[in-house]
């Protein structure tokens, strides 16, 4: 297999110390995900390459599955470019669909299954997709905006689809109130149909990629806060999981990792499910993570890696285990949001004293750069750490609003440029040139939005954000796409949304609404705005208050004191 050597200029990377055995430059391979994916299934066919609530598939019979969808795809006429919406937890049919259009040289559109109806309609148009895989309980929504689309087929799967036959029958009893009814329409094609017409085709499946082609639009709020699609090329996905094998250890070929973050979460796709099955792990498929039965979920499953968020690991603690019950845990990452030193010392005495050798290593990412892109060692725990850069990435603080470099322990924005960084946003190339510049040093940088320094060792430390985003359980929440839907409220004159803390998600939604003159804000009032959240925004960033005022506080250049107001909440 042809591989990509990057070109090296002058290297100043002051992190090349912390290395110490492992290697700072890589080679990639010159080809697509599904092509990097075979490579592994030929050296480990009959390694589990999956498991879904008891049922084990070995790369063997994964390649078939991904296959037999790929020859569905092709005879419903999916053809190279287009673009596959996939609104799905992660289930079996989700995870072979990426593979499969990418074996067919076409896109995968990662939504949230819970975004709102709106929010599919955006993301379905601006992919310009004529294909979709939906879960059944959320064809409704599809259907409500399936005229404002171009969307021809709709496939629908069910979460219990891959479960065993008794557990598939007892999912249908305990979720009977959420059981869909499949309408009569063309368009709508359940998933058994879907899969029985793979032997129809008999054309050839497979269309060679380059690192280049784009491989998968995943979603996130840019710069401004507003729904941007990332593309992400196949490299951003195999050299982030070659970056990962290199800096874990404990990735080897056997081992398993509980995949508990979604797929259609950059982190979940790139960390939790590419990483590991590039290197011949098991992937636990986990379609939805309940808090409360994390301990019963890891005394089950017998993960090696845990990879989460910080609640997550919040939620951990409380699990009551027994002395052992930890004793498979060889690695545990975190990402997604700051892990506070606090938090990291009770999670590592917590895995210690339950039979884990695991110490939490903090990573940070942005899905604008295939969601990983620094890891702390095992024995850090520096406030704010989040290590130093993966091989051949880039990292350079910059002051604010400029190119130029900042000293050591100075702070300024933190800035990326490497392999996994994406091509650009989706039909929007103002806002990619404003986050993708060329510097001075012939690199594209990634501007991140985010402030940080740099320590003599190369060692980063993360500090705040630029830009206004609020992180909940993970996700990325944009208080300006939340303020410009209540403000379409004829009633509304302005709002104002922030973060507040909350004791299991890190932070949620807050918004302070101020009515126009001679309008009170009465129950009828509250209703039709919280409903019109409720239509137009994802569940997860829906505000979980609403406060009423005569006004909000100013800036002294007029503008509002959203600072003041996140001062208050506290």
């Amino acid at each position: 297999m042809k591989k990509l050597k990057l070109n090296k200029k002058k290297d100043n990377r002051r992190w090349l110390g912390q290395y110490g055995d492992k290697r700072a430059n890589l080679e990639y391979p010159n080809t697509s995900m599904i092509d990097a994916l075979m490579e592994v299934s030929r050296k480990y066919p009959e390694y589990y390459a999956y498991e879904y609530f008891g049922n084990k598939v070995t790369y063997r019979v994964f390649m078939r599955q991904i296959e037999d969808i790929a020859k569905a795809l092709k005879n419903y006429g999916v053809e190279k470019d287009d673009r596959v919406t996939i609104c799905m937890p992660s289930t079996p049919e989700a995870i072979c669909m990426v593979y499969a259009v990418n074996l067919i040289g076409a896109v995968s559109s990662m939504i949230h299954p819970l975004s709102s109806e709106k929010e599919i309609e955006n993301y379905i148009n601006q992919a310009d997709s004529k294909f979709m895989l939906t879960l059944d309980i959320t064809l409704e929504k599809v259907m409500n905006i399936k005229r404002n689309t171009k969307l021809q087929k709709i496939i629908v799967a069910s979460a219990g689809t891959s479960m065993p036959p008794l557990m598939r029958e007892l999912y249908k009893i305990t979720n009977y109130k959420k059981n869909v009814k499949l309408p009569k329409d063309d368009d709508i094609v359940p998933w058994n149909k879907f899969i029985s017409s793979a032997p129809d085709y008999v054309g050839v499946c497979h269309e060679p990629r380059s690192a280049a082609d784009l491989a998968v639009i995943l979603y996130s709020g840019g710069t401004t806060g507003t729904p941007k699609g990332i593309m992400l090329s196949n490299l951003c996905f195999n050299a982030l999981a070659l970056e990962a094998h290199e800096m874990i250890d404990q990735a080897i070929p056997g081992n398993s990792v509980l995949a508990l973050l979604p797929i259609f979460h950059g982190f979940g796709l790139a960390v939790c499910i590419h990483a590991p099955l590039l290197r011949g792990m098991k992937c636990i498929l986990i379609p939805q993570f309940d808090a409360k039965k994390f301990g019963e979920l890891i005394k089950k499953n017998r993960p090696n890696f845990i990879v989460g968020v910080p609640t997550l690991y919040e939620a951990l603690l409380k699990q009551k285990l027994r002395e052992k019950d930890l004793e498979c845990v060889e690695a545990a990452v975190s990402g997604g949001d700051i892990l506070s030193p606090e938090l990291k010392k009770k999670v590592d005495n917590y895995l210690k004293e339950h039979g884990s050798n695991a110490r939490v290593r903090v990573g940070y990412g942005l899905t604008e750069a295939t969601a990983a892109t620094c890891l702390s060692k095992e024995n850090t725990n520096i406030e704010g750490c989040i290590g130093f850069p993966l091989p051949d990435t880039y990292f350079k603080i910059v002051k604010i609003d400029t190119h130029e470099e900042a000293g050591i322990n100075e702070d300024g924005e933190i800035c990326i440029s490497g392999p996994t960084i994406m091509t650009g946003y989706l039909n929007n190339d103002a806002e990619t040139h404003q986050v993708l510049r060329y510097h001075e040093d012939g690199k594209v940088w990634l501007h991140t939005g985010d402030i940080g320094c740099m320590m003599e060792d190369g060692t980063v430390i993360f500090k705040q954000r630029l830009k206004r985003m609020i992180v909940s359980s993970g996700y990325n929440v944009y208080p300006s796409y939340i303020e410009n839907i209540i403000i379409s409220h004829p009633s509304v004159l302005a709002c104002t949304v922030i973060g507040i803390p909350h004791k299991y998600r890190g932070q949620v939604a807050k918004a302070y609404i101020v009515l126009k003159d001679g309008i009170e804000p009465t129950s009828e009032i509250k209703k039709e705005i919280q409903e019109l959240c409720n239509k137009n925004i994802s569940k997860y960033a829906i505000p979980k208050e609403y406060e009423y005022r005569k006004q909000l506080p100013k800036t002294l250049v007029g503008k509002v004191a959203f600072t003041k107001l996140e001062e208050e909440s506290k």
